[in-house]
């Protein structure tokens, strides 16, 4: 059966063709363009968070609930979770020293306070507190900017703040934090109060700061570890061996909770009731609560951290990827992403049964033409050949105007130049520029799933005609 002969069928039938035509670059257009938007804000996301945040893998405690960097990724009980220290410290370091495909790794330990710059103001802000090891953590993370002041230093006690917050308690107080301002930090544990003072020592920016990432002040790693109570012994301490230190000097280099009187000796049995004690069989060793690692150029994340999960099963942690490390927004992201290609398959699904309802009327409309055809020796191949390879060939020119109109749509919109205004949708699509990058990938699928489309719809007409009986049809006609 002749190319000839289908392309013939299809100016015959153009009022049909034209509504499938139409149909399926419409559905391949919304397709191309919701996708891009997609893509562009992940790509977006995960760039901010890589370079600025969580690197590309971070290795945790198992726990029953997925933590990411400060805290839960349950929004309903986020506030109420507290971050494991991890175990098994320098069985993991030793796998990552043994391991291919890292550039660089950082520890750190994180969670939440409450702020307070006595000198400026005394309201209570919280604040999501990170305790970063300041010697490999800035080298980790190039999106990190310093606009005030300096990095933090290995072995000081002190804080930095985002210029966001900076601008936040000077447009609220007139006056703007300078470096070596005390900060006051405060945290609640069971039976008391817990206070560290440090002084702000620079004032930073990230690149592209993601959601939430305003909110983070980046702290000594001592000052943290009080704040939150993690405390975790350098060599193997059971709980009744830790009885043994009598001496209360012992813990005020840990332990500064402070009272009108001086240090408050229930600071003693606050940090009994909620240190870590680790047996000889967890390989004890660290006080931090994640490690994340930057790979290598090329390194596929998911097949790294399938290979690495395997080596650290025996210790009680894992290795996850960026998203489960940003939290929510990142996964959000995601969902809604899966969620939109849901839609559009149910969309494509409509567009299926309309499409197959057309092709119908067409094949009983042609009852005297196919049955002609099979009268003078048409197999059922070449039957199944003419009506596949009308709609496929529409389906085809479909999904390339389709991929077209899509490309441009994102050329005017881009040409354009709006600005985004809001902080959140800047952060997601890499700029407060609008800006909607052509992704090859994308555009591929969308087409192939132009192609999907009229070979599905096709599937049910091409039977129907078969089974059309020749001597019948050339009767009817």
């Amino acid at each position: 059966m002749s190319w000839r002969l289908i392309f013939r069928n299809i100016l015959r039938n153009r009022k049909n063709s034209i509504i499938i035509f139409l149909l399926i670059t419409l559905i391949t257009a919304l397709f191309f363009i919701g996708n891009s938007i997609m893509g562009q804000a992940n790509a977006g996301l995960r760039r901010t968070y890589i370079d600025s945040l969580t690197a590309d893998v971070i290795i945790q405690k198992n726990t029953e609930m997925s933590m990411n960097l400060f805290g839960g990724n349950s929004p309903a009980i986020d506030d109420y979770v507290t971050i494991p220290a991890l175990p098994a410290y320098n069985s993991i370091l030793e796998i990552i020293h043994n391991e291919g495909g890292i550039e660089n790794y950082t520890f750190q330990v994180s969670g939440r306070a409450v702020l307070q710059m006595p000198e400026i103001y005394n309201r209570n802000r919280p604040v999501l507190i990170c305790g970063p090891d300041p010697a490999s953590y800035f080298d980790c993370f190039p999106g990190i900017i310093v606009e005030e002041g300096r990095l933090l230093a290995g072995g000081e006690s002190g804080a930095m703040i985002t210029v966001e917050r900076a601008d936040a308690i000077e447009g609220e107080t007139g006056i703007r934090p300078e470096i070596g301002s005390p900060m006051l930090f405060s945290s609640a544990g069971t039976v008391s109060f817990r206070i560290r003072e440090v002084p702000l020592v620079g004032i930073y920016r990230y690149e592209n700061p993601g959601p939430f990432m305003n909110e983070i002040v980046l702290a000594d790693p001592q000052t943290v570890r009080v704040l939150l109570a993690v405390q975790v012994a350098t060599a193997p301490v059971s709980e009744e061996d830790s009885l043994a230190f009598q001496d209360l000097d012992f813990f005020t280099d840990d332990i500064t909770e402070y009272t009108d009187e001086g240090f408050d000796p229930l600071a003693l049995i606050d940090f009994l009731e909620t240190a870590e004690y680790i047996s000889d069989e967890e390989f004890a060793g660290g006080d931090w609560n994640f490690i994340l690692l930057r790979l290598e150029q090329g390194i596929s994340p998911g097949w790294f951290i399938r290979s690495l999960n395997k080596k650290l099963a025996p210790y009680n942690v894992y290795a996850a990827g960026w998203r489960t490390a940003a939290g929510t927004s990142a996964i959000m992201l995601f969902l809604l992403q899966n969620f939109f290609n849901i839609g559009g398959g149910l969309v494509s699904i409509a567009g299926i049964i309309v499409v197959v309802n057309i092709l119908l009327i067409s094949v009983f409309r042609r009852t005297r033409e196919i049955g002609t055809l099979r009268a003078i020796g048409a197999s059922d191949m070449q039957i199944r050949f003419l009506v596949l390879g009308e709609n496929c060939t529409i389906a085809l020119l479909a999904g390339i105007c389709g991929v077209f109109c899509g490309i441009l749509f994102l050329v005017v919109l881009n040409a354009m130049n709006i600005t985004i205004a809001n902080e959140l949708i800047a952060s997601l699509l890499g700029g407060s520029e609008l800006y909607i990058g052509f992704l090859p990938f994308t555009a591929a699928i969308s087409f192939c799933i132009a192609l999907f489309l009229g070979a599905a719809a096709s599937l049910y007409p091409v039977e129907t005609a078969v089974r059309i009986d020749p001597i019948s049809a050339v009767r009817q006609g």
